[in-house]
């Protein structure tokens, strides 16, 4: 099967793109949504050009779509459309450096032009989505409309189950925004690891967050992943109050610097 899989760079939808991978099925793109909007209920907003480094790692073409509506969902399908009837993508790359920087992505989203393969239209849509009705009912009345397949691997997958899967996994993930009770500044950047969970089930007990960040109490970034090599990065913290991120200023691949 020929999937384009969603992807915000963090750590379900890294995962959902190595599902469809040990699936055996074709990923053709990795589609990733930037809402240039103060909020929205579909699509993580910050940090998520990484996800275009994490396809280059991974010689995965990558297709950013832009929108300035919160919810992002109409120009997600639209750009969709012309893979899903099959055409091919008229330019030597999904998206120019030009573009990139015309539209706000930062300048190392695109060191690594990735470049369309022809062929099939894609058949299918994967998204890491985990719990939100709002989200997942939205992809897949997108999905039906364009006439493809919806998959949402983890859907309802317990919160403590997945967290350790992605440790087991050897993905690398790194808290990138947080936003509640409990977790303060010395979060940002850290490594997803045992203690890591440990701490986070005892704030479950504490303030009642959930584990894998379903109610917002926290953002990721995957820096590596079983299907794609390395990345390292540079970054600067900002902290106002109860809340903070990570701004990411460079990455590159660990043995390409």
């Amino acid at each position: 099967m020929r999937v384009a899989v969603l992807s915000s760079g963090g750590k379900d939808s890294a995962y959902a793109v190595w599902w469809a991978l040990l699936n055996g099925w074709d990923v053709a793109m990795i589609v990733t949504v930037r809402v240039n909007a103060d909020d929205s209920m579909m699509f993580q907003r910050e940090g998520t050009a990484i996800a275009g480094v994490q396809a280059a790692a991974a010689g995965i073409p990558w297709l950013p779509i832009l929108d300035s509506n919160t919810e992002g969902i109409d120009a997600l399908e639209q750009g969709l459309e012309p893979f899903v009837r099959g055409s091919i993508w008229p330019r030597s790359s999904l998206w120019s450096q030009s573009d990139i920087l015309n539209a706000n992505w930062p300048e190392w989203s695109c060191k690594k032009p990735i470049h369309a393969r022809p062929g099939a239209p894609i058949e299918a849509i994967v998204s890491g989505a985990l719990r939100s009705d709002y989200q997942r009912v939205r992809i897949d009345m997108m999905a039906n409309r364009l006439g493809i397949a919806s998959f949402s691997p983890l859907w309802h997958m317990p919160a403590h189950i997945h967290m350790n899967n992605l440790i087991q996994s050897n993905f690398d993930v790194r808290f990138t925004a947080v936003s509640a009770e409990g977790i303060d500044s010395t979060w940002l950047g850290r490594k997803l690891d045992n203690d890591c969970i440990s701490d986070l089930a005892t704030l479950e007990d504490q303030f009642g967050i959930n584990v894998d960040g379903e109610g917002g109490e926290f953002e990721t970034t995957v820096l590596s992943a079983p299907w794609f090599d390395s990345l390292e990065w540079e970054t600067k913290a900002e902290w106002g109050k109860n809340r903070g991120s990570l701004d990411i200023i460079d990455v590159w691949e660990s043995n390409n610097p």
